[in-house]
């Protein structure tokens, strides 16, 4: 069975960068049922979708708030989808989340995610000075 597990959070200066991993386990990530969506939840916040990679045609999809700022890669050898945190601020402080997206609408620029298949244990991302 599918299974994501997310890594690569800790505290980072604002200005700072971390390099966010979602490891597929159990299929290859090409067998995922749905686009791989990266997306983040802060205490007494609603979630946030940041980012849809399309398995099938490699396409990436970034919310506004994070364009310019955050990147999607692919490393098909570890199964992994990567984020990439560039230039973080306070705000960015969440535990982020990767899944299969049944679902995307983009309402003005900002993505969002309906039917989260396989969500992952989240890795949370702190940024303070």
């Amino acid at each position: 069975q599918l299974r994501f597990v997310e890594s690569g959070g800790g505290l980072v200066q604002p200005g700072g960068s971390l390099r966010l991993s979602c490891r597929a386990s159990g299929v290859p990530l090409d067998s995922a049922p749905a686009p791989i969506g990266w997306f983040r939840q802060a205490p007494g916040k609603e979630r946030e979708a940041l980012s849809l990679l399309n398995l099938s045609d490699g396409s990436i999809s970034y919310t506004d708030s994070v364009k310019g700022r955050f990147t999607v890669s692919r490393d098909n050898a570890e199964n992994t989808v990567i984020l990439q945190l560039n230039d973080l601020e306070p705000e960015d402080t969440a535990v982020y989340y990767c899944a299969a997206v049944q679902s995307v609408s983009n309402f003005g620029g900002e993505l969002k995610f309906r039917g989260l298949l396989y969500t992952g244990q989240g890795t949370q991302v702190t940024v303070s000075s």
